[in-house]
Order: structure tokens, then C-alpha cells, then sequence
């Protein structure tokens, strides 16, 4: 399977998998190459090769110099190949449901929280509005209440599962009301984190798919910058373009924001770059909106004008 998310080229990163063990793992960088230069990979005795779907370590030049003990380390640390192996399933579930909206945000938000109920009548009406697969981390609090919005409107939905909830480590393996071809719960952090990119990508100019960010804490922000950092370096929707949302309800994310504004004066963000990243909306009806626009949809079809929710909408919208 290939998308604009996977034909970065790959550089080695540690990584702690969910059973607290060392692993290596493979992320994407963003390709240094000027005009007629090659790319350069700093890397004193590795290289890496690829063969198809293979990734091959070698050493550099005719002879082995990397240090036996090195070698003999690497031969038995088996984690790259189990991390590997983990991403390919995810990409295939990815298929098999179909491409859609991603969801991140808080697992720790109570189901009578006014947020959760928001992020609810959200999946709803982008499921009925875009009708895709919904995907989520499969966790509780605003995963919970978007894939119960997406179920609402008896659209697919799917995600990945990790073995932290709620800032908790379980040893549940299995989601308490979704059926199992649904979702696939994950070791890795690395796997379950390409499975939700790849849900996101658009094949082709069909597709109608989104990242949409809800309130939450850290690994919310992990998730988000990542996407975004993809779309900024046009590893991501290069080829077809996807909207990034964040959703501020009650100005949850004003500070964050006004933080990245202020880089500008730093010199490290140009004036209008983030907009041009990303989409601030306060409301689902401005999220809305914005989807029905990105994706051409026609006045008609936007059914949420009628059954939304929402304190702030506008009169122009009435029917």
C-alpha cells in the first residue's frame, strides 16, 4: 500500500514499546536534497537499503567495521522486524474499512462532560456529512464519544487500541462493545501512530477524509503536531490534500495557539504559514462548514444546518 505518509525516507529512532522494552523502530524525515546534490545520510558505519517491502542493514564499504559485540546485538534484538509486522497490519485494516476522518483527544473526559457530548454530535454529523469510516485510539472519553456519534449515524467505524487508558495501563486487549474486525490493539506506539496516519491519506481525489483534533493532554498534542508537522513538510496530502481541524471548544486551545503565533516573532514560523496548516474552528458548525467546503458539498446535502445542536449558528443557515 503506498500514500504520500509512506514514501518518506526512513532513519532509525529508539523507541520504549508498551511492555516497557527497548525496540527500534523507523519514523520519516523530511529529505535534504538541493539541486543537483545527493542526499546525505549521517550515519558513520550503517546504511540503509531498500528491497520491496524489505529494509536491509549493512555495513558501509567492503569490509565489516562495526564492532563485533555491535553486530551481535543487533542480530538478536528482534523488535524492528515485530514493529514492522504490526504497522503492515494496521495498514491492512486501513483497507479493509476504508479511509476516513481521524479523531484524537482526551481519554480522559467523562461522558457528562459538555466536550464529550460536543465531539458526539461531531462524529455524528461528519459520518452523515462525509459518510466514511471513523477512526479513533479506540480508548475512552472523546475517542468514546466520536466513534458513539459515528455509530448514531450507523456509519463504519474503526481505530487503534493501545494498552493505556486514561493515563492507566490495562491488560485489556478487548474494546467493551465493538466488535473485533473493527479495530486492532497494538503493542507498539510507533504501529498504532501509522495506522492512524494512514487512515487519514487520500488515494485518490474520491477520498473524503480529515485529522480533527479535540481536547486533550499530551499524547493529544503528540498526535496533532505529528499531522501537522507531515503536512508542513509535504509528506502528507502533497499529492491529494487533507484538512487538519482543531476544534477550540471553549478556547481550549487559545493559549496553545497564541504560543505558536508568537514564534513568529522569532523568526520561526512565517506570517500565515500555521493558518495555512491547519483549521481553528470553535464550533461543529464552523467545522462543518468548512468540510462541506473543502470537499464541494452542495447546499443540499448539508443536513446538520437542520438537526445541529449548536448555540452558535448562524441565521444565514436557517431553513
Amino acid at each position: 500500500m503506498t500514500s504520500s505518509y509512506c514514501c518518506a525516507p526512513l532513519v532509525f529512532s529508539s523507541e520504549v514499546c508498551s511492555q516497557g522494552s527497548s525496540s527500534i523502530s523507523l519514523s520519516s524525515s523530511k529529505q535534504m536534497q538541493n539541486s543537483g546534490e545527493k542526499m546525505m545520510m549521517v550515519m558513520d558505519h550503517l546504511e540503509l537499503s531498500t528491497r520491496g517491502e524489505s529494509i536491509v542493514l549493512q555495513s558501509k564499504g567492503s569490509g565489516d567495521s562495526m564492532p563485533p559485540a555491535y553486530n551481535d546485538e543487533l542480530r538478536t534484538r528482534t523488535s524492528a522486524d515485530e514493529v514492522r509486522k504490526e504497522i503492515l497490519e494496521c495498514y491492512a485494516l486501513v483497507q479493509k474499512l476504508g479511509k476516513g476522518v481521524v479523531y484524537f483527544g482526551s481519554s480522559r473526559t467523562k461522558a457528562d462532560h459538555p466536550h464529550y457530548l460536543q465531539a458526539m454530535e461531531l462524529g455524528r454529523e461528519v459520518a452523515l456529512l462525509l459518510n466514511c469510516t471513523s477512526w479513533t485510539g479506540v480508548g475512552p472519553g472523546m475517542m468514546d464519544a466520536v466513534t458513539q456519534g459515528a455509530l448514531q449515524a450507523r456509519k463504519p467505524v474503526g481505530g487503534f487500541k493501545i494498552s493505556n487508558e486514561g493515563g492507566n495501563w490495562t491488560n485489556s486487549c478487548v474494546h467493551p462493545y465493538l466488535s473485533d474486525h473493527t479495530y486492532l490493539t497494538c503493542r507498539f506506539f510507533s504501529a498504532r501512530k501509522h495506522g492512524l496516519a494512514d487512515a487519514g491519506v487520500r488515494d485518490n481525489q474520491a477520498d473524503r477524509t480529515a485529522y480533527v483534533s479535540l481536547p486533550g493532554g499530551v499524547g493529544t498534542l503528540d498526535e496533532m503536531f505529528e499531522i501537522l508537522t507531515l503536512i508542513q513538510l509535504k509528506r502528507l496530502g502533497s499529492a491529494f490534500p487533507v484538512p487538519l481541524l482543531i476544534l477550540n471548544y471553549d478556547g481550549f486551545f487559545t493559549g496553545l495557539i497564541q504560543f505558536l503565533k508568537s514564534c513568529q516573532e522569532w523568526g520561526m514560523l512565517s506570517a500565515g504559514e500555521l493558518d495555512s496548516l491547519w483549521k481553528v474552528c470553535n464550533t461543529n458548525l464552523e467545522a462543518l462548514e468548512y468540510l462541506a467546503d473543502f470537499y464541494c458539498i452542495s447546499d443540499n446535502d448539508r443536513l446538520y444546518r437542520n438537526t445541529l445542536n449548536d448555540m452558535n449558528r448562524l441565521e444565514s443557515f436557517h431553513v
